[in-house]
C-alpha cells in the first residue's frame, strides 16, 4: 500500500514536441504504457488509435492555422457546417485563424470532404502528418485549392496573440494525480478533452505498479488521529481484497472493490478559456477541499504565465 499527496503536473515539455509524441506521451496514460516509449513506437501507436476509432487520444494534439480565402462566401460555406470543437477567429474580411484538435479536423472532413476550405486544411495537415489521416487521405501531396492559403501558426506565434484571442487559441494541458472522487468531478467540465489512467486494464499487482496499490491521502483526517488510522486499515483491506481477487479475476472485475480514495492520473487538455471556468468553481470556498488543493496552487501557475488573461481575476 503506498499513500501520496494530491498534485499536478502542466504538461510544458510536450508543447514543444510534435503532435505525433505529444499524441503518444498523453495516450498511454490509460494504460500506464510510457515504459514502452521509444524512438519508433510513436507512429504505429498513432496508426493503432486511429484503426480502432479510439477518438479521444487524437483530442490531444492541437494545432493551430491561419487561412487566407479569395471571398467571403468561403468562409460561410465553412460556418454553415456547423463546426464540432473548432475555434474559429476573423483576423480580417480574408483571414481566419482556426485552432482545432486532430480529432476535430479529421471530422470536419469526414463530415464536408468536397468543401473547398475543408479540403485544403486537410490537404495541408496530411502532408505534413499523414499519420493521422492515411485512413481518409492515404495518397501524400498537397494539392493546391484555388482561393484558399494555409498557413500553421507556431505555438510562439500563438504566445503573442491579443487576450480575447489567445484564450481561446492557447491550449494547456495538465496531468492530475488525485482521488477518484475529485475525477469524477473535474470531468464534468465542458468543452474540455480527457485522458485517464484506467482501473479497467492496469494490474495493480505487477511491478511496475511496485506490486501495490497507491492512495491519495485524505485532508479531511489528520495525520496520526483516530479517524486517519480507521481509513488507513481500510485502505489496506480492500488493497488485500483486490490483490487476492486478481489472482482469479480480470483487472476490470477486480476493481469493484476499489474505493475513491485510489489514486488515478488525469490529462486535462482545454483552452485558456475554459480553465478560467475550471478555477472559478474548483478554487471557491464551496469547493471540494482535495479539489482546492491542486487548483488554487495550479491558478497561480496559470496567472503567472499568462497575465494578459489571468492578471485582473480573483478566486477563492
Amino acid at each position: 500500500m503506498n499513500v501520496i499527496p494530491a498534485s499536478f503536473t502542466i504538461l510544458d515539455a510536450l508543447d514543444e514536441q510534435s503532435l505525433t509524441i505529444r499524441i503518444e506521451s498523453c495516450g498511454r496514460i490509460c494504460y500506464k504504457s510510457e515504459d514502452k516509449i521509444d524512438e519508433g513506437s510513436a507512429e504505429p501507436f498513432i496508426r493503432n488509435i486511429v484503426k480502432r476509432g479510439h477518438n479521444s487520444v487524437l483530442e490531444m494534439g492541437v494545432l493551430t492555422l491561419e487561412v487566407e480565402i479569395e471571398s467571403d462566401s468561403l468562409a460561410m460555406q465553412l460556418f454553415e457546417t456547423i463546426p464540432k470543437y473548432l475555434h474559429i477567429d476573423r483576423l480580417d474580411k480574408k483571414k481566419l485563424l482556426i485552432t482545432g484538435s486532430v480529432r476535430a479536423f479529421r471530422e470536419i472532413y469526414m463530415a464536408n470532404p468536397t468543401l473547398k476550405l475543408v479540403k485544403a486544411m486537410t490537404l495541408f495537415l496530411n502532408d505534413r502528418n499523414p499519420q493521422f489521416f492515411f485512413d481518409l487521405l492515404p495518397k501524400r501531396g498537397f494539392v493546391h485549392q484555388d482561393g484558399v492559403a494555409v498557413r500553421k501558426v507556431g505555438l510562439a506565434e500563438v504566445d503573442k496573440l491579443p487576450a480575447n484571442l489567445l484564450a481561446k487559441h492557447r491550449h494547456i494541458a495538465v496531468k492530475f494525480f488525485v482521488n477518484r472522487a475529485i475525477t469524477h468531478e473535474i470531468v464534468r467540465h465542458r468543452p474540455c478533452s480527457y485522458l485517464q489512467e484506467s482501473q479497467r486494464y492496469c494490474r495493480y499487482s505487477e511491478s511496475k505498479f511496485d506490486n501495490q496499490v497507491t492512495f491519495i491521502k485524505p485532508l479531511f483526517f489528520e495525520e496520526g488521529s483516530e479517524q486517519y488510522a480507521l481509513w488507513e486499515n481500510a485502505m489496506r483491506e480492500t488493497e488485500k481484497i483486490y490483490l487476492k481477487l486478481l489472482e482469479s479475476a480480470s483487472p476490470q472485475a477486480a476493481r469493484t472493490v476499489l474505493p475513491n480514495s485510489c489514486k488515478t492520473e488525469l490529462i486535462t487538455y482545454a483552452n485558456l478559456l475554459e480553465w478560467l471556468h475550471i478555477f472559478k468553481l474548483r478554487t471557491s470556498p464551496a469547493a471540494e477541499p482535495t479539489m482546492r488543493e491542486v487548483m488554487i496552487p495550479l491558478f497561480e501557475r496559470f496567472r503567472e504565465r499568462f497575465p494578459s488573461v489571468y492578471a485582473n481575476i480573483v478566486i477563492g
